[in-house]
């Protein structure tokens, strides 16, 4: 294994803001800032500094919900969830686990100092559905429209490199999480893993940036000279935008995280359609790809691409009008015909 000598970079930083600041400074922008003290007002994060056991109480009274999805690996994996050394399967299991057994299981670990402890992590779990009350008593306070929250607990775990489509707003309750950063055109630097098999949706990159094996990803090097560090604590918050792609680790026994995905409005995956493109366009001969990049560029790259069809009355640009619920829906019925084999 290589390591990176390149100096730290660490993500801009900045007090508390209100919703308005949020929405006009922030979430507007397009790259990460750090919120120091965002949450700290919470009942969960000065229930937290307490120590471990008032952390694992004061969640234990949301345990009326259903249960949680939790990852859990063994001793070996030192708390990075991954692939198995096929790439056919992953290094852990996955089990239904009530809260209550999972923070048992945690505050044990953490106080007895074990030295092998399992892995475990429960991921994503919604509050409303896993932990009714949670949001009450908890309000972010700003603008994530209807997006839950969905709290993240385990032990000192490691989360691959992957990306979001949606914005995100991460913030620390319990515990010590440091997040390393890549923009989106550092894609090719490192080395995504199957785009279809997947641990928890995205796809994620393939090289440990804590230990990266740069003879076998030689390109990380560069990703490495463009990423971004931001090291939080209980009340902190993150600020991620979409397609922004972030490596999670949490460094203590006992780590609590709460986040917030929300779309700034309602479309289609382009995921979804970068999938189509591998179907039906990447594999043509270079001629006819040149061709269609063209048209790609033009009808949805160019930065007047809205204005491809200014050329036409407004009453006949149909799927190339302004964006609106309407031409969503006019575009959804033009794909199923499309992929019928009607049009």
């Amino acid at each position: 294994m290589a390591s990176l000598a390149a100096p730290i970079t660490f993500v801009t930083e900045r007090p508390a803001v209100d919703a308005a600041t949020f929405t006009r400074e922030i979430a507007g922008g397009y790259a990460p800032v750090v919120l120091r003290g965002q949450v700290s007002h919470w009942a969960a994060v000065r229930a937290g500094a307490q120590g471990d056991r008032a952390m694992a109480s004061y969640l234990a009274r949301f345990g009326g919900g259903r249960p949680l999805d939790v990852m859990i690996g063994a001793p070996s994996i030192q708390g990075r969830f991954f692939y198995d050394d096929t790439l056919t399967g992953f290094n852990f299991t996955r089990q239904t686990v009530a809260l209550g057994q999972l923070l048992g299981e945690l505050v044990r670990f953490a106080e007895e100092r074990v030295a092998a402890a399992h892995a475990l992590y429960a991921n994503a779990a919604t509050a409303p559905d896993h932990l009714p009350g949670w949001q009450e008593e908890n309000a972010l306070g700003l603008p994530t429209g209807d997006a839950p929250a969905r709290l993240w607990i385990g032990n000192a775990t490691q989360v691959a490199t992957h990306y979001d489509q949606s914005n995100n707003i991460a913030c620390v309750v319990h515990g010590r999480r440091r997040f390393t950063l890549f923009p989106p055109d550092q894609i090719a630097n490192l080395y995504v893993g199957p785009l279809d098999h997947t641990m928890a949706g995205p796809p994620s990159s393939m090289v440990d940036p804590d230990s990266p094996d740069l003879a076998r990803y030689p390109r990380f090097a560069e990703a490495s000279r463009h990423a971004l560090v931001a090291e939080l604590g209980p009340g902190d918050a993150l600020f991620i935008p979409a397609i922004w792609w972030h490596h999670v680790r949490a460094l203590d026994p006992l780590n609590v995280l709460v986040n917030y995905w929300w779309e700034q409005e309602a479309t289609a995956s382009p995921f979804g359609a970068l999938i189509h493109a591998l179907m039906s366009v990447r594999d043509l001969p270079p001629e006819q790809k040149a061709a269609w990049r063209s048209w790609f560029d033009h009808y949805v790259f160019a930065p007047d691409a809205d204005q491809a069809a200014s050329h036409l009355p407004p009453a006949a640009r149909g799927i190339l009008g302004p964006g609106s619920a309407a031409r969503t829906e006019r575009l959804r019925g033009f794909l199923i015909r499309l992929l019928g084999g009607r049009v």
